[in-house]
């Protein structure tokens, strides 16, 4: 019985866009058709065989490759977090945790209410650079126009370009001086190596600064409330009793997710 492998390509397309994969002629002649989301682009191997001697895969050069199946599941469990280090997803969560605790809220909104948030927002923002890597990468792919090497490098550079839009200078910096590398005439010819961990690192900056920010209102109503409960001698009443219910009610006075959201969808205009 012969069976076909496939493996996936690490694409950023595969994290917006729902693909199929064929998969695999059984000795009965039936198909199984898999759907995955996370796996739109497909790195079909050239051919792979199982026999008593063991499983047999071709990889990328066309050699045999027993493991290529176990690496790549095992790359393909880090697919999530790369993904999410390499879009606005961290920004959007750090902001809403200092959010929540600038409101005093210990568990509302849940970290999985704030982590869905996230990632919606996340989608939104970069479903245009999903759609360029989706018509640029996987649609020659599945043509067969391009080889999956090809196509991976074809999915880099709209996610390089995006990333070249958010980092600072001063990171690009750090990490050129610390890979040894020369600095490029233009910032989208970064390197991977040097884009990414810049990236990352100005995010989390960008966060934490529109996180303190946010903080600083919240915090004057906590003095305020502090101060006046130990002027009149309610030495007993803890302040955020009292400030709690009124953070919250400024926050809604304000349509505070409405501004918060709006703010943070400008900011990457």
């Amino acid at each position: 019985m012969k069976l076909r492998l496939l493996t996936a390509s690490l694409l950023f397309t595969g994290f917006l866009f729902p693909a199929t994969a064929s998969a695999a002629s059984l000795s009965g002649g039936s198909q199984v058709h898999l759907i995955s989301p996370m796996l739109s682009a497909i790195l079909v191997a050239p051919g792979a065989s199982a026999n008593a001697n063991g499983l047999q895969i071709q990889g990328l050069g066309g050699a045999s490759a027993p493991w290529t199946v176990v690496v790549l599941l095992t790359f393909l469990s880090l697919i999530p977090s790369l993904l999410l280090c390499v879009t606005p997803f961290a920004r959007l969560l750090i902001v809403f945790h200092f959010l929540r605790q600038a409101l005093g809220l210990q568990t509302t909104p849940s970290n999985q209410t704030l982590i869905g948030l996230s990632m919606i927002l996340t989608f939104f923002l970069m479903q245009p650079v999903g759609a360029v890597v989706y018509d640029t990468a996987v649609v020659p792919l599945e043509a067969g126009q391009i080889t999956p090497l090809e196509a991976l490098n074809r999915a880099g550079v709209p996610l390089r370009q995006f990333m070249a839009h958010y980092v600072r200078d001063k990171d690009v910096a750090l990490f050129l001086d610390l890979a040894k590398e020369p600095r490029p005439n233009n910032i989208k010819d970064l390197s991977f190596r040097v884009m990414l961990p810049s990236y990352i690192l100005s995010e989390l900056k960008a966060g934490f600064q529109i996180g303190t920010v946010l903080f600083l209102p919240f915090l004057i109503v906590d003095m305020v409330v502090a101060s006046i409960t130990t002027s009149v001698g309610m030495m007993q009443l803890p302040p955020v009793v009292i400030s709690t219910p009124l953070k919250l009610l400024l926050f809604l006075m304000v349509d505070g997710w409405h501004l918060l959201i709006g703010a943070l969808m400008r900011s990457f205009n």
